[in-house]
């Protein structure tokens, strides 16, 4: 493990209950993989959906952008600064996401232009790929 939960909430501003990344297994210069574990205590299954839980898709991409956040603001140009969901493109979801899962969240850089990052994003369940998608960050004050 690279970092744990108390760790990722020193690099981004996320608590509970919005913090959907628990660990960091993986740091590279340009790819990072981060573990969330998917639980029934969490607040959106209270309405997503109430007799048959699955994660809300935009959740699974909120995490994987929040795992993305977390390999920018890693970089020492940006230690400290807030990485900003700037967009997504091309999303797709494969396969339910439900209590007991353990998300598998992999980012890799694409390109950068100065504090502005693309990255492509995979959530896999297992070997299973259950969502994926480009995402796009502005790194801000």
């Amino acid at each position: 493990m690279i970092y744990d939960s108390n760790q990722i909430q020193a690099i981004i501003p996320h608590r509970y209950p919005f913090l959907l990344v628990d660990r960091i297994d993986e740091l590279e210069a340009t790819k990072i993989v981060g573990i969330k574990a998917v639980s029934a205590n969490e607040l959106h299954f209270v309405g997503h959906f109430p007799q048959k839980h699955i994660m809300p898709g935009v959740l699974i991409m909120e995490a994987l952008a929040q795992t993305g956040a977390v390999l920018l603001l890693s970089q020492e140009a940006y230690r400290g600064k807030i990485a900003y969901f700037a967009g997504m493109e091309n999303v797709r979801f494969k396969a339910p996401v439900i209590p007991g899962d353990t998300l598998k969240l992999v980012v890799e850089l694409t390109r950068q232009r100065g504090p502005v990052g693309f990255a492509s994003a995979t959530a896999y369940v297992g070997k299973t790929l259950v969502a994926s998608g480009e995402l796009i960050f502005k790194v801000g004050d």
